[in-house]
């Protein structure tokens, strides 16, 4: 069929809006009228090449929508529901099986190759040339998608599916953290350094927890004014003349803090972020560095109970955590509507200098109908 797609042609350029031909689904896949995709940090780490998807092809990993036609063996979703479109997993490795499909042993092929499992590609352009498909199973910046029916998050029929998309990684991303790994426990202190759309997320999350002092760093006033509306105890303006961070966060605790995010990616925040906890303190790197990139830390202080977590994605399954956090949302205890700003899909590249510049904390593609 032919769908209209945001193409990735080549490193370092910007995407052109085109048309292109899709495949039906296949078994065990689903064909995904798209409604809106977010615009993450990651399709741009693509994009410049830190991250290995291959050119020519279509991006966009925060696809929502709906069913519009099922392939042979799905039972999980039927045609009209509306969806959020999950990570993909394989189901049967040991990290699946332990209810972590977020580091599923085969998520590197199934998130970069550019192609089903079996090395094939839904996509092609109308001369009948290929075009990679399913980044993070879907490539979402199009009209449609066809991906795995087993990575698909039924929603509700009320629910307002234009704002979903995001909850496929970044905002999941950022909350996850928070709720499923570090847990802070009553009258913890936690910091957040980046108050992106990862960040905000976290900042929300922690302040459904026991959590007493949430302590937001970035270096745009906008952002650290809604970190405060939204849960943040503390703010540290990085930009302000005379700030030394870490001695601020010290002064704020009392000391060292019990956890950081690191949500930027920039190797110096990551070290800020190390040492702004102490004994028994972790620092949890959610943040998409650049390809090699790397660190190091001073094994004394990290000897005596430090904890460094990667986390990917929030951990967990995809249902749980966005069904949760549609919920709180509804409830009013995660606002994370109020980070969205929407574009058409023919301003993408605006999109993307949007979210690059800080003018807009999470872009998201909202499709034609």
């Amino acid at each position: 069929m032919r769908v209209t797609a945001a193409v990735f042609e080549k490193l370092f350029t910007p995407l052109t809006v085109a048309d292109v031909e899709l495949d039906e689904p296949g078994p065990g896949e689903a064909l995904v009228r798209i409604v809106a995709s977010g615009v993450c940090h990651t399709d741009a780490l693509a994009r410049d090449g830190d991250m290995p998807f291959p050119a020519p092809g279509v991006l966009g990993h925060e696809g929502a929508g709906v069913v519009e036609l099922v392939g042979p063996g799905v039972s999980n979703v039927a045609v009209g529901d509306k969806v959020v479109i999950g990570w993909p997993w394989c189901g049967t490795c040991r990290n699946c099986l332990d209810g972590q499909p977020r580091y599923c042993l085969s998520l590197g092929p199934l998130v970069v190759s550019g192609a089903r499992a079996d090395g094939s590609t839904a996509l092609r352009r109308l001369d009948g040339s290929p075009l990679h498909s399913h980044f993070f199973g879907q490539s979402s910046f199009a009209t449609y998608s066809v991906c795995a029916a087993n990575a698909l998050v039924p929603v509700a029929p009320d629910a307002s599916v234009a704002i979903l998309g995001p909850l496929a990684c970044g905002i999941s991303t950022g909350a996850g953290a928070v709720l499923n790994v570090l847990r802070p426990w009553t009258g913890s202190s936690i910091i957040v350094y980046g108050a992106g759309a990862v960040g905000l997320s976290a900042v929300m999350a922690a302040r459904l927890t026991g959590a007493t002092t949430i302590i937001a760093v970035d270096r745009l006033a906008s952002r650290l004014s809604l970190a405060r509306e939204l849960g943040a105890t503390e703010t540290i303006d990085v930009s302000a003349p005379g700030i030394n961070a870490l001695d601020t966060v010290k002064e704020i605790c009392g000391g060292p803090a019990d956890f950081s995010l690191e949500c930027t990616g920039v190797l110096d925040v990551l070290q800020l972020a190390a040492d702004s906890v102490g004994m028994r303190g972790t620092v949890a790197l959610i943040g998409g560095a650049p390809a090699g990139a790397s660190f190091s830390l001073e094994h004394q202080p990290t000897l005596w109970g430090k904890r460094v977590v990667g986390i990917l994605g929030g951990e967990g399954r995809s249902v749980s955590l966005i069904c949760a956090l549609i919920e709180l949302n509804k409830q009013g205890r995660f606002p994370y509507d109020k980070l969205i700003t929407e574009f058409p899909l023919e301003q993408v590249n605006d999109a993307f200098e949007a979210s690059h510049s800080g003018d807009v904390i999470k872009p998201v593609l909202r499709m034609p109908d």
